[in-house]
């Protein structure tokens, strides 16, 4: 039984920390939801991809190749008689909007129809930060915004039950922050759900005297009825205070109101909503005639809330006309609010910029270098690209513009149409799974259209961006059946020009798009199909290539400098460091880079013949855990970690939720946040943990125990020293990350690390040599080192040795991998 499964057949009450989208995830299957579909997007892609993916026994479960698709499957589904859950991301909901708006007043009965639509109001992985509760109330669908991970847990039943009540879609509508942070989640009870009926199909349609009927139903029955409901729920919950002053909020804000209340004013009256449409307009009319004083208005997004308040003549306080807060944090609230919630100030110091990177030895990256390289030469005016992956060689000068899914080619067939001359310098981009999306349809309108060009498929055969679901291009769908869809044959069939290239041959790439651009001065349109694994998804048997420079034949000229896996020694000849992947068994990039010749595959070293790892010590099968008392418990634990996308951020929250369990906060509250989307590739990642008397997956300034730096630089982020408390520590990894393309004169000089830590508890380590001394060769548990020197400090240093241990092997039991970690965790408690 896998771990999602036996959540799902849990005993109910029975406790466990989770992430927010696998919480959601459980509770479908617990609530009786008879079917899951969607396409990935962060921050909604782990409901399917890491949680109701291993229960497909247990639920009708799938990836569709768009939003839109899912939808209409969704609707399908329901017509059946069976409740199904939708997931997306905002962006998402737009790309399905015609079936989403048409659904939406549908009133015949049938089967429940829930949209898990997930907020990234940042944004963090997200083109855009509009807010669509204003297409929810014009589309009269009542929307539930969860407020901690155990309301996420039990939303699907929620809203499965008003949406059979009132033959009505329902969204869900979760903060990214709380889907991707984990917190402490008690089990509902187990639900089987029969069928619900079916009236007529032939009622179920959208002609114009069905969608007159079917919204004059709505006017007078549904609506109604639904503001009945939520002015009772209690969903919308009064907390009481004094009365003096009064916050309107809603979502996870309700959560970072809780901490600001034990923090800064324990006497503030809160109304904390769970719909946000329709409004309980007269509970909160109620609310602020309570209420002697100001009464705010706190809400992600635009001004939903405040508006109706406005418009219902009430007087609240909220965020100005235009003003630029999309997403509040307990530290803005505090300000908001007219507390002091910011640090002393500390000397400054610019951080690195790390732009989010393609992975060393992506299959995207000899395309990237070779489009780069005949841009500056002036063979291509302008590259049109997407969404994905691809988005990312906007980063190596490879790609100009970027808008929706799908709308690379149709950018540039307008551009070509208006300047004709352009036309053979001038290509789209877009990946595999996108041109599967939206994509397919711009190529068949070139084609109709006969507008010559060149369009570019980057076929790494999976969704790769949202963490590598399948797609049609896939060796197998999501049931993990062989997929039967050609993706080249399809773009043949659309009467395109189609050229099939290998992503590792840079000469083979740089010949056939200098063709097809040639071929495009003819009136041809061509498309070409770049393709290469995904390196996540390639077997770890094909990694472990490694590489040798010649001395005598490098000349120092830089040109194989392309990739996080490659870096110059002081000297300037090129050396591979641990992020390196040896391009997966391909021809390396760089190798293809060097003019001369001086790089090559060390066939010796890539069999394993000159490895010699060192013996570790035998770990432990079993582990007799103490257990702690309260008064050996600390009250509360906060802790701040941050890094670079691929240092294993996520790892840490992982393994400290698991040890706060183990210690016993379930019975209080354990909460961990992560930053997820475009930061993963390379760029800076923020991570938090917190148990015991807390409430928030964000902290106010002044209130961490600890904060960990694992790449050292990092620490000169905005913001994020001001997290700890006077008396914490800043555990420091001596580990330098220089970004691919950075100049290595301008990083950070360890006296300017060192003046803006003066005053601090410091403790420098170098983490990853103590990883690489253990035999990893990608230095993947330096952060397993870096949690044995935590335990050694003071707050963490409260629990004993066991318990750590015991959290490490429960999050990875692989005998492998609990070999290695429990050496790395034992090597970082002699650190400190």
């Amino acid at each position: 039984m896998n771990p999602i499964e036996k959540l799902c057949r849990d005993e109910a009450g029975n406790s466990a920390v989770l992430q927010g989208n696998i919480a959601f995830a459980v509770g479908c299957v617990r609530a009786g939801i008879h079917a899951a579909d969607g396409y990935p997007g962060t921050p909604s892609s782990e409901v399917i991809d890491k949680g109701l993916s291993q229960v497909q026994d247990m639920i009708t479960v799938g990836w569709s190749v768009s939003e839109a698709v899912a939808a209409g499957v969704g609707h399908g589904h329901s017509l059946a008689g069976r409740d199904c859950v939708v997931t997306m991301k905002i962006p998402g909901l737009y790309q399905a909007g015609d079936i989403f708006t048409s659904v939406a007043t549908y009133t015949a009965d049938r089967g429940g129809l829930i949209f898990y639509v997930a907020a990234d109001y940042t944004p963090s992985s997200t083109q855009h930060v509009i807010d669509p509760r204003y297409l929810y109330k014009s589309c009269f669908v009542p929307v539930f915004e969860p407020r901690t991970h155990q309301e996420l847990h039990e939303s699907a039943l929620v809203a499965v039950e008003i949406a059979r009540r009132f033959n009505t879609p329902v969204v869900i509508q979760p903060s990214g922050v709380l889907c991707h942070s984990e917190g402490l989640v008690r089990m509902m009870p187990v639900t089987s759900r029969e069928p619900a009926p079916v009236s007529p199909l032939r009622l179920q349609n959208s002609l114009p005297v069905f969608a007159r009927a079917n919204y004059d139903k709505v006017m007078a029955e549904r609506m109604p009825g639904l503001l009945e409901m939520v002015e009772q729920s209690p969903l919308n919950v009064h907390i009481k205070g004094s009365g003096k002053r009064g916050v309107i909020t809603h979502g996870i804000n309700s959560m970072y109101m809780d901490e600001y209340r034990a923090l800064f004013d324990k006497d503030i009256d809160i109304l904390s909503l769970g719909f946000t449409n329709p409004l309980p307009m007269e509970k909160i009319r109620n609310f602020c005639e309570s209420i002697e004083g100001e009464v705010f208005v706190i809400e992600d997004g635009y001004r939903f809330i405040q508006e109706a308040c406005g418009a219902a003549g009430l007087k609240v306080t909220g965020k100005e006309e235009y003003s630029n807060v999309t997403e509040w944090t307990p530290a803005s609230i505090a300000a908001f609010l007219g507390q002091q919630a910011t640090a002393a100030p500390r000397p400054q110091a610019a951080p690195v910029p790390r732009p989010p990177m393609i992975c060393a030895g992506c299959p995207y990256r000899l395309f990237g270098e070779v489009v780069a390289r005949m841009k500056r030469k002036g063979e291509i005016e302008a590259v049109f690209g997407d969404i994905g992956c691809n988005t990312l060689l906007y980063f190596l000068g490879a790609l100009d513009t970027g808008l929706a899914m799908g709308a690379s080619e149709s950018k540039r067939t307008g551009y070509v149409l208006s300047k004709p001359e352009s036309v053979s310098k001038c290509i789209s981009l877009l990946g595999d799974g996108t041109e599967c999306h939206s994509g397919m349809d711009a190529t068949r309108n070139a084609v109709f259209r006969n507008v010559a060009g060149v369009k570019v498929v980057l076929d790494n055969e999976w969704t790769a961006m949202t963490g590598g679901q399948p797609g049609p291009t896939s060796p197998v769908n999501l049931a993990g059946d062989p997929t039967r869809f050609d993706l080249v044959a399809s773009l043949k069939a659309q009467g395109a020009e189609v050229a099939l290239i290998d992503a590792y041959d840079m000469k083979s790439v740089r010949k056939g798009l200098r063709a097809a651009l040639k071929a495009a001065e003819d009136g041809t349109f061509t498309t070409l199909v770049i393709r290469g694994t995904c390196i996540r998804k390639v077997p770890a048997a094909d990694y472990g290539q490694k590489l040798i420079v010649d001395t005598e034949k490098c000349v120092q000229c830089g040109a194989c400098n392309i990739c996080s896996g490659i870096q110059p020694d002081e000297n300037g000849v090129p050396f591979w460091n641990n992020l390196c992947t040896g391009c997966v068994s391909k021809t390396p990039a760089c190798l293809q880079m060097c003019p001369k010749g001086a790089i090559a595959v060390d066939t010796e070293c890539s069999t394993g013949a000159c490895a010699e790892k060192p013996v570790l010590p035998e770990a432990p099968e079993h582990i007799d855990v103490p257990v702690l008392t309260d008064a050996q418990r600390p009250a509360r634990l906060s802790l701040g970690i941050r890094g670079v996308g691929g240092q294993g951020n996520l790892f840490f929250g992982k393994a400290l939720a698991q040890m706060a369990f183990i210690a016993g906060y379930g019975e209080k509250n354990i909460l961990k946040g992560e930053t997820h989307g475009m930061a993963q590739m390379g760029g800076p990642v923020i991570s938090t943990f917190a148990c015991g008397d807390v409430h928030s997956t964000q902290f106010v300034p002044g209130t961490a125990d600890a904060l960990i730096v694992m790449e050292q630089s990092e620490v000169l982020r905005p913001g994020f020293l001001d997290m700890l408390r006077p008396e914490g520590t800043v555990l420091l990894a001596e580990t330098v990350i220089v970004p691919q393309g950075f100049d290595p004169e301008k990083y950070p000089t360890r006296q300017a690390i060192d003046e803006l830590l003066s005053g601090c508890n410091v403790v420098r380590i170098d983490v990853l040599k103590m990883a690489l001394a253990l035999g990893d060769e990608r230095g993947r548990c330096a952060n397993v080192v870096m949690l044995g020197a935590l335990s050694r400090l003071s707050p963490f240093d409260a629990f004993p040795v066991e318990v750590w241990l015991q959290a490490l092997k429960k999050v990875s039991p692989r005998p492998a991998v609990w070999t290695l970690n429990h050496a790395a965790f034992l090597q970082g408690r002699t650190l400190v």
